[in-house]
């Protein structure tokens, strides 16, 4: 509770990415299959989203199928799909009550149908929500992102529509799958991997990145309150000097 009070004494991040990582780890260490562990994952993921949405965080970005993620057995493929919606049914009601929308950012019409429908069943019913925007980043990958920017952009720069000169930051963001947020503050791995994993990249470039050995299925509001703490102590000055801040 201390951590709670001394993390409201301060800034709170504006948005927060998570990579959720370790469920399969984290099955494997009790003896069970990996889809347990991606079973239990959610638990922490409903925690989570209902602690940033209490803390006043605008919004929160999670990992939850990357484009490379296809490339996993079939049978775990199928189960993780089959998680996304019974999950978006099941937090239907957790979103409502909490006044969050949810918003989806990937290639998302490579998912299955069932999913896809789900999906937008849900951003539909929640698009008036305005405490908490709850990003799902499904069949997404930061180089795949960036790959459809830049046809995008080619293809108005061949019909005129854009001209080269006119390309900076803001043009570029106005592409992205991610184009109605904020650029990340905070980025934060479980698991104790510290890599990227072709998240937001872009986004990213900013950000504090926290990273815990804690099991995703494990991660509670404690290491949620840890990881804000460590980024308040964190002086961000964006390519200043110290002194230019102060």
């Amino acid at each position: 509770m201390n951590q709670e009070i001394d993390i409201h004494n301060h800034p709170l991040p504006k948005h927060i990415a998570i990579i959720m990582d370790g469920n399969g780890r984290w099955a494997k260490s009790r003896g069970r299959i990996r889809a347990f562990g991606h079973e239990n994952g959610t638990k922490s993921v409903r925690n989570t989203v209902e602690s940033c949405a209490k803390l006043g965080i605008e919004h929160l970005t999670l990992y939850a199928f990357s484009t490379e993620n296809w490339k996993r057995p079939k049978l775990e493929v199928k189960t993780l799909m089959q998680l996304l919606i019974s999950s978006l049914k099941k937090e239907m009601n957790t979103l409502q009550k909490n006044n969050i929308q949810l918003n989806a950012i990937g290639n998302i019409e490579t998912l299955p149908k069932k999913v896809f429908d789900e999906l937008s069943h849900v951003i539909e019913a929640t698009k008036m929500n305005s405490r908490m925007t709850l990003n799902l980043a499904l069949s997404y990958g930061s180089r795949d992102e960036l790959t459809h920017v830049m046809k995008e952009i080619g293809e108005k720069i061949k019909n005129n529509i854009i001209s080269p000169e006119k390309i900076d930051e803001s043009i570029i963001n106005q592409h992205l799958y991610t184009r109605n947020l904020p650029d990340v503050d905070l980025l934060i791995r479980t698991s104790g991997e510290q890599r990227l994993s072709n998240f937001l990249l872009w986004q990213i470039a900013y950000a504090e990145l926290y990273f815990t050995k804690v099991f995703w299925p494990d991660f509670s509001n404690e290491d949620l309150y840890k990881a804000i703490a460590s980024y308040q102590k964190r002086e961000r000055r964006f390519g200043k000097t110290s002194e230019q801040l102060n």
